[in-house]
């Protein structure tokens, strides 16, 4: 299997495009500081909150879910706080940054490939953090379009159906995406084949989202966005160079 033998590239955004645990960080830092608790315990907490929150309020706009979650946390930290701080972290997705290397590995893919988002983000966020991504995609699905959010399976048969109407099936499909919890475990249950941006490298744990169920998988494993483009050039490289057969 090689990069060269896809056509679409179907993308996770928050933590994969964009830098979503710096965000969700910088966007704590008054609860945590008044709570005493240090990022990698905030990071794991929210994959908890987060996950328990999506199950429970499948339809709730993205920066709802947000709100609610840090409503969670500060009570499970016994750390009263005011309502605009909830709602302040909630509105806080337009501030994530995007991953130094994501705008031109992405301008690069572009080239080669149609690029669509599958992403649990609702189009107002996603319009924030388009503008620091660098390129126009394909197609976008939210989970505000879907009304449930990843790794619900109805999440990848809806991407199915709208890469379907840009004239491409799954064989020709590569889900790129950092989260084995959110995107490869159910990616692989639907016949996807998958390459995983480990952004999180050599950290301890899982981050800002759950550990992944037993039996996730993926096909390529990269350590970044410029990496996976390095990779490509490379086979294209490697395609060119090999000699023309007889005439």
């Amino acid at each position: 299997m090689k990069l060269t033998d896809f056509r679409v590239l179907t993308f996770d955004c928050y933590g994969t495009l964009i830098d979503w645990e710096s965000g969700i960080i910088a966007a704590l830092q008054p609860l945590l500081a008044r709570a005493g608790v240090m990022p990698q315990a905030a990071l794991e907490a929210f994959a908890r909150h987060e996950a328990a929150q999506q199950v429970q309020t499948p339809a709730m706009l993205y920066p709802d879910v947000l709100a609610a979650v840090h409503r969670r946390l500060a009570e499970a930290w016994g750390v009263p706080m005011p309502e605009a701080a909830h709602r302040r972290f909630g509105a806080s997705i337009a501030d994530w940054p995007a991953f130094a290397d994501t705008p031109d590995a992405l301008r690069y893919l572009k080239r080669h490939y149609r690029l669509v988002i599958l992403s649990n983000i609702d189009w107002a966020s996603f319009a924030a953090s388009n503008r620091r991504l660098g390129v126009d995609f394909d197609a976008v699905c939210t989970a505000e379009d879907i009304g449930s959010y990843k790794p619900d399976p109805a999440n990848f048969r809806y991407l199915l159906e709208r890469v379907a109407e840009l004239g491409h099936g799954g064989p020709e499909i590569l889900h790129t995406a950092q989260s084995l919890f959110h995107d490869h475990a159910p990616a692989r249950r639907l016949g996807l084949a998958s390459a995983w941006i480990d952004r999180r490298g050599e950290q301890d744990g899982w981050g800002a989202t759950m550990a992944p169920p037993e039996g996730a998988a993926w096909d390529f494993r990269f350590t970044s966005m410029a990496a996976m483009a390095a990779a490509h050039r490379q086979e294209g490289a490697e395609l060119s160079a090999v000699p023309a057969g007889p005439r």
